[in-house]
């Protein structure tokens, strides 16, 4: 049965392994780097299936103090939201409807403190397939692009909670 739960120290190694099997589609996070977004994020829970840890999500809200171009972009065009800053489903978590189940999570606990969108980014060149499947199936809908210096396109998009 898979638990949700909020991070605990001796987590840290294993979601900092897990965002770095996947680091191509979300950005580097070393043990400081996760302290720092830990800090800064309104929500952060892990999914622990038999004592494993096997995914996570890190979300900060609207007004957080996040140097961050896409959060930046979110802020300048929308009032009481909730920003995934990443979501990470590691192997053993595929394929059972995780990602979901985690959004589900934000969600209820960001529709509690008043915020009335979700907001994400994923990859339009190099296209991540999964990701834009996986956001177009739960709802979510462009908003905007942004083009990255590297030569890099996301997808801004929102869903409405």
């Amino acid at each position: 049965m898979i638990k949700f739960r909020a991070p605990t120290p001796e987590d840290t190694a294993t979601i900092v392994a897990l965002n770095e099997a996947v680091v191509a589609v979300t950005s580097p996070m070393d043990e400081a780097r996760f302290q720092y977004l830990l800090e800064l994020s309104d929500f952060c829970i892990v999914a622990e299936e038999e004592g494993a840890v096997i995914g996570f999500v890190l979300a900060m809200q609207n007004g957080a103090a996040y140097e961050n171009a896409n959060f930046e972009w979110f802020s300048e065009r929308l009032n009481k939201f909730v920003y995934i800053d990443r979501i990470v489903i590691g192997e053993d978590g595929r394929g059972k409807g995780l990602g979901k189940l985690l959004y589900d999570q934000v969600s209820a606990a960001a529709k509690k403190d008043g915020r009335l969108v979700m907001a994400a980014e994923m990859d339009l060149v190099p296209p991540n397939e999964g990701s834009l499947s996986f956001h177009k199936k739960n709802g979510f809908l462009a908003l905007g692009e942004r083009t990255y210096d590297s030569g890099k396109v996301v997808s801004m998009q929102i869903k409405s909670l």
